[in-house]
């Protein structure tokens, strides 16, 4: 099945504003020329409300239907940001900003937002409000809580919310979707275990922080192999280990390591986090030392609706005639999930063919996907909100 037609036709210009985007790479908040583009864009397409700076750097912009009323509210959401990546791609588009590159494939989504923004400004075959969420910092900055917090459902009265992220390894012009968890919530730890140093001679005379280190990093994977359930997710990683020394002959006094917690189930975070810092706790003072644990609760799992996951495939399947309806969970995580925590949505996933993986400075968003990606955006509009 094609794509809608008017956005087929603008696939050049919509092809265009992504490329800018790409070679123009922005970290976090810092969004300052792709905000200032996308809003400007907004307002030649003649939406009827442009607002900038919500959530530090978001832009929203409102388009309404043909009833006098508001009538119900849908929001459309694309993240803005880059990453701190150098790039590999060799196109002739690519980025101007050294160890700046679109790695994960934002500027497509936020050039398709963009395409379907003018199309149902043109149109406007819909009853009822869109509202074109353009979110800053999904790359750990947490610019949808940030958007939240800044009046984002409650001051556009937006009542169901949807979102999309381009997939390498799914072809081009397919779509995947699950109900319930879809991306795992994502913790940060990092614990800073101290002892007694000195000479390596002399272990005896010494708390070797290294050894409790150790000890602490084998213990936390029987967090997911004996305290969750085999049926629920979790992955616990402690992924930087520093001493504070360098020498081959010196117990360090410190040891600091750093890692993350991934799971599906709010339930199985709260769980893994009380085991976590008992374990910490338990095993330094074992073994003599003492270890202090920071835990960060970062973003939440990211939770489809039932209902909003079916008129998101539904759409999908008018759109492109391919959907996967249960595809595997992925454990990395999504900020669009502040968004999903507020309001009833769903979240999917758009191939972008045999390409390098996100966040690989190969990568590269592949514009064959746009009017697929574009067209959903619409027709999501005209479907919930049907004349």
């Amino acid at each position: 099945m094609p794509p809608i037609p008017r956005i087929a036709e603008l696939l050049p210009e919509i092809t265009a504003w992504r490329r800018d985007f790409h070679q123009h790479p922005e970290l976090l908040f810092d969004v300052h020329r792709t905000a200032a583009r996308v809003a400007e864009l907004c307002r030649s397409f003649g939406c009827d409300e442009v607002t900038e700076g919500i959530g530090r750097t978001g832009v929203v912009a409102v388009i309404r239907g043909r009833s006098d009323t508001q009538g119900r509210v849908i929001g459309l959401r694309a993240d803005m940001d880059a990453l701190p990546i150098t790039e590999q791609t060799g196109v002739a588009y690519a980025s101007l900003s050294p160890g700046k590159m679109h790695a994960c494939g934002h500027d497509g989504h936020t050039a398709m937002l963009l395409g379907a923004a003018k199309y149902l400004a043109e149109t406007r075959a819909f009853d009822g409000t869109v509202v074109c969420v353009f979110q800053p910092a999904e790359e750990g900055g947490g610019g949808g809580r940030e958007m939240v917090r800044d009046g984002l459902i409650t001051r556009w009265q937006i009542d169901e919310v949807y979102g999309m992220h381009n997939m390498p390894g799914i072809a081009i012009g397919h779509f995947a979707i699950r109900p319930g968890a879809i991306m795992a919530a994502a913790d940060q730890f990092e614990i800073v275990v101290t002892g007694k140093g000195g000479h390596a001679a002399k272990p005896h005379d010494c708390i070797d922080t290294t050894v409790v280190a150790a000890q602490i990093i084998v213990s936390l994977q029987t967090i997911a192999s004996r305290n969750i359930d085999p049926f629920k997710q979790v992955v616990v990683s402690v992924c930087t280990v520093e001493t504070d020394s360098t020498a081959h002959n010196v117990i360090p006094q410190v040891v600091t390591m750093k890692g993350t917690v991934r799971s599906m189930d709010a339930k199985v975070q709260e769980l893994v986090e009380e085991r976590l810092a008992r374990i910490v706790e338990g095993t330094a003072l074992a073994l003599g030392a003492t270890a202090e644990l920071t835990y960060r609760r970062g973003y939440p799992v990211t939770m489809n609706a039932p209902a909003n996951t079916g008129y998101a495939a539904d759409v999908a399947q008018t759109v492109s005639g391919n959907v996967d309806p249960d595809t595997a969970p992925l454990m990395g995580a999504e900020d669009f999930s502040f968004l999903l925590n507020e309001r009833p949505g769903a979240y999917i996933f758009l191939g972008n063919g045999d390409t390098a993986m996100v966040h690989n400075p190969a990568y590269n968003f592949d514009d064959a996907a746009i009017p697929f990606g574009a067209s959903w955006f619409a027709a999501m509009a005209e479907a919930r909100l049907p004349l």
